[in-house]
């Protein structure tokens, strides 16, 4: 595995990314208000929404829905990796793992870790990348993973000889 490398300023090509790099992503701290206001929206189950009802659940107070998380975590990536990359959107996701609930006053840290890169053969121009987004309360404890896969586009070749000097 490759040593965490923090968020940097550059632009992320697909020749950027390596099988086991992992880049942090930042963190995000989680309000009560934030997480009824996600679930009142879109996913009004009792536990995420109702103070009452969720004491006599499982979860013994509200939690974050894991869409709601999600959604928190890919914030995170757009503003810190995507934004600056030369991504052109995702084929789709293979897995998402709630495995801790989401509650307010949570500090979610994210992980991004590139599992596998592959050139496209059909596209010479991108390239397909395979990550797990790990995403970490403050106790250490992680919360939720996502596995999926990102399309990015290759380095210009100017660009690239002048990366290579």
């Amino acid at each position: 595995m490759t040593a965490l490398t923090e968020i940097s300023p550059k632009h992320w090509y697909f020749e950027d990314f390596t099988q086991g790099l992992e880049i942090d992503l930042g963190q995000r701290h989680v309000t009560e208000a934030e997480i009824i206001a996600f679930a009142t929206d879109f996913d009004p189950q009792p536990f995420h929404v109702d103070h009452a009802a969720a004491e006599k659940t499982i979860f013994k107070g509200v939690i974050a829905s894991g869409w709601h998380t999600c959604g928190m975590m890919m914030r995170l990536v757009v503003d810190n990796l995507l934004r600056h990359s030369s991504s052109m959107g995702s084929p789709g996701l293979d897995s998402i793992r709630w495995l801790k609930p989401v509650r307010a006053g949570d500090t979610l840290h994210l992980t991004y870790q590139v599992k596998e890169v592959r050139p496209s053969t059909s596209k010479p121009d991108r390239g397909i990348v395979i990550s797990v987004w790990s995403v970490r309360n403050q106790h250490g404890e992680v919360v939720t993973t996502v596995e999926g896969m990102g399309m990015f586009g290759r380095r210009p070749v100017a660009q690239e000889e002048q990366a290579r000097a």
